[in-house]
């Protein structure tokens, strides 16, 4: 299994689709340069930011193997699997690999049927012993949250190797610090939060905020670091107006909008989703221009 560090500021990347809603790998590899460029520490593609939940089999690893390519070394991949059964899963995690990711980022099955602890467990084991990468347990669907009892059986499994902590629950996230940080690197996706989560301990923050402000992000972490919370408490406030602007249901389409209100080209939404109207990119300007993000 490869030995990688995942800690620090790490940065979804968003997956842009053309007008065929198609994906333009030439956006694609113009995001993850102005990633890299803002000092993240690692890149996670086909995650909830890159709609991987929308995505095939085949456009997962051609999209990794883009990223890959782009990143050429410098900063770990993780590549994102959002699959509803062990085989799918297991599938994708596969494809992954041969598109040379070092890292797979899985959520727990999530559909209607809930899993034994046992089941969740077995998931794992099986992606983790068909692959032998890294695992980053994605903590994400806030109707099948992994519990803490769960999270620590999968001690058992060696691959898994981090968790990522969403869902809203900024106290399921103490109580894994406070039992399992010896354990799983615990990185922090509660974006609204990631100032109080390093401040407790977090070990980094994997997450769809540090996509838009990947500079800002990457100082709030090292100022936690270096002790300087003066400074910490003002990034995160200029981040957290940012966050309220995009935070909707519509966030692939919110999001975008951000990232092209700096300029940036991050694409179209994937159908069914349409860009952002009007009233939510004069919110999402303001916010940005708040920041100090934009003029």
């Amino acid at each position: 299994m490869k030995d990688i560090q995942l800690g620090g500021m790490i940065s979804t990347v968003v997956t842009p689709f053309d007008a065929n809603d198609e994906v333009d790998h030439e956006l694609l590899r113009g995001e993850v340069k102005y990633l890299l460029e803002q000092g993240v520490t690692a890149i996670c593609a086909c995650g909830s930011t890159g709609e991987g939940q929308t995505l095939s089999l085949e456009e997962s690893a051609a999209i990794c193997a883009t990223v890959v390519q782009e990143v050429a070394g410098r900063v770990p991949v993780i590549g994102g699997v959002i699959q509803n059964s062990t085989a799918q899963a297991r599938r994708y995690s596969l494809a992954l690999k041969d598109a040379g990711v070092d890292a797979l980022q899985v959520t727990p099955v999530h559909y209607v049927f809930a899993p034994s602890p046992q089941e969740t467990v077995a998931h794992y084991r099986e992606i983790g012993e068909a692959t032998d990468l890294p695992i980053v347990l994605y903590n994400v669907v806030p109707w099948a949250l992994v519990p803490v009892e769960t999270i620590e059986l999968l001690r058992e499994v060696p691959q898994v190797v981090a968790v990522k902590q969403s869902g809203g629950d900024i106290h399921l996230l103490a109580d894994l610090l406070h039992r399992m940080r010896d354990r799983f690197t615990i990185l922090a996706a509660l974006d609204d939060l990631h100032y109080p989560a390093f401040v407790m301990g977090a070990h980094g923050a994997l997450a769809a905020i540090p996509t838009v402000t990947p500079r800002l992000s990457v100082e709030l972490w090292e100022a936690v670091q270096a002790g300087d919370h003066a400074t910490a408490l003002a990034l995160h406030e200029r981040i957290l107006t940012v966050w309220r602007a995009i935070d909707a249901p519509n966030l692939p389409a919110t999001l975008k909008a951000a990232l092209e209100l700096q300029g940036r080209s991050p694409g179209l939404p994937r159908r069914p989703f349409q860009p952002a109207g009007e009233a939510e990119r004069t919110r999402i300007k303001a916010a940005l221009q708040k920041a100090g993000l934009i003029d």
